[in-house]
């Protein structure tokens, strides 16, 4: 328990930051994951409206440093990849 202002202070908001967390990068994982299984579905529209809309979410998770910009580049490419594949498949 905290015993001084400043760490009382510091425990809500590590809350409020906890919160927002988690609220962005499950949003991030289920559109993720909409997007793998729409790419093993092999459905070519679908999977291109999602990879922006998925490239849009994680772009911004990263911008606000909830998820590392190297890590959502990495993710990225490799959707991308396996969109591009399948379109021209």
């Amino acid at each position: 328990m905290a015993n001084h202002k400043s760490a009382e202070k510091r425990a809500r908001s590590s809350v409020r930051k906890n919160a927002i967390n988690t609220k962005t990068l499950s949003g991030v994982r289920k559109i993720e994951k909409k997007l793998r299984k729409s790419v093993t579905a092999k459905q070519k529209e679908d999977s291109t409206t999602m990879l922006t809309q998925f490239e849009s979410t994680i772009a911004k998770a990263a911008q606000k440093g909830r998820v590392h910009y190297r890590t959502a580049s990495r993710k990225i490419g490799r959707l991308a990849k396996a969109v591009a594949a399948l379109n021209k498949a």
